[in-house]
């Protein structure tokens, strides 16, 4: 699957919307359309910033491997970029978490 196909069903599965993810990359929500069809390409910035708030590896969107992410409930309708960094802060200790257990075997 195309990276820009992962992060839609990603940004969709999270229930973000492009504004959202905007927001939250500080970008116009018009890139963000643009480069879910594929027009436009993440920089690596916008990669690491997008797995860590999707709770999955850089790797794993870069890559055909099958990716599991974290999945955060929460009851809010709007969602603003602070929230969304906070959601990424999170995840990203679960990712290092993960991969530390990894690590050691356990």
């Amino acid at each position: 699957m195309d990276i820009n196909l992962k992060i839609k069903e990603l940004r969709e599965k999270n229930g973000y919307t492009q504004q959202n993810i905007a927001d939250f990359l500080n970008v116009d929500q018009s890139l963000i359309s643009k480069i879910e069809k594929g027009e436009r390409s993440f920089t690596a910035d916008m990669l690491n910033s997008l797995s860590s708030l999707f709770g999955v590896s850089v790797q794993s969107l870069l890559t055909d491997s099958n990716y599991t992410s974290t999945v955060c409930a929460f009851r809010a309708s709007n969602l603003t970029a602070d929230d969304l960094k906070t959601i990424s802060i999170i995840n990203k200790i679960a990712l290092n978490a993960d991969f530390m257990t990894k690590l050691l075997g356990d």
